[in-house]
């Protein structure tokens, strides 16, 4: 099957935005931090610019989020630790969107839980995420990480609120994902094509009040700073 040259050359210059993203904020880490390290694509070029000042002499420790999370870090030769020993003094995570209030929504890698504990523990969060993630109002679908007994109901409280539920479906198994915790994840579809997006702090209280939801996949006020990735450098919005 033939490439087309025009989106190799798009996903080339994203890739690079993710890039500058995650080495920008690589910079904040200091000698002797303990940090969190987030999942997807854009923080594991985070994880292997640590792994790179690592080979320098940092000395940092690092406490990963998903099991690929701590595979990477470990080729890499970041030393770990874990909450039960040590708090992050900085979190560095990717974002599947974010708006001008620096809300997020996360959870296309299933792994919102850990990582908004890793984040809530930590000092200081740095998101990092190309200009493509920029949103003027949060519109895409939401992340749960759901008990599975509990799918019916959650099913039903996400359709009384007007939203959509839909079990996500693992590609390389039949059957739905599942969390590095044993749950499965779900998406909840808030905004319909064409419709404004919703309201970030309200909606997270709903979903916070849903039994069965071990945690979903927005991050309100849990970021201090946004690392955007555009063409001609990193954007910091804080």
């Amino acid at each position: 099957m033939s490439r087309n040259p025009k989106q190799d050359a798009d996903d080339e210059k994203r890739e690079a935005m993710k890039r500058r993203a995650a080495e920008s904020a690589v910079s904040v880490v200091e000698d002797g931090d303990v940090v969190g390290l987030g999942t997807g694509s854009t923080a594991a070029y985070a994880i292997r610019e640590l792994g790179r000042r690592v080979d320098e002499g940092l000395d940092v420790r690092g406490v990963p989020t998903s099991h690929g999370a701590r595979a990477l870090a470990v080729e890499e030769g970041v030393p770990l630790t874990s909450l039960d020993v040590e708090t992050p003094d900085v979190a560095i995570d990717g974002a599947d969107a974010f708006d001008a209030s620096l809300n997020l929504v996360k959870g296309g890698g299933a792994a919102h839980a850990r990582e908004k504990v890793v984040a809530k523990s930590a000092d200081r969060v740095v998101i990092v995420a190309d200009e493509t993630k920029e949103r003027e109002e949060l519109d895409v679908p939401v992340p749960l990480e759901v008990l599975e007994f509990a799918v019916p109901h959650v099913r039903e409280c996400i359709e009384e609120t007007g939203g959509e539920f839909a079990l996500r479906e693992s590609g390389g198994k039949d059957g739905p994902v599942v969390t590095d915790n044993g749950n499965v994840v779900a998406d909840a579809e808030f905004s319909e094509d064409g419709a404004d997006g919703y309201d970030a702090p309200e909606l997270a209280e709903t979903l916070d009040g849903m039994t069965g939801i071990v945690e979903h996949g927005l991050f309100v006020d849990v970021a201090d700073e946004v690392r955007v990735g555009r063409e001609d450098g990193v954007e910091i919005k804080k």
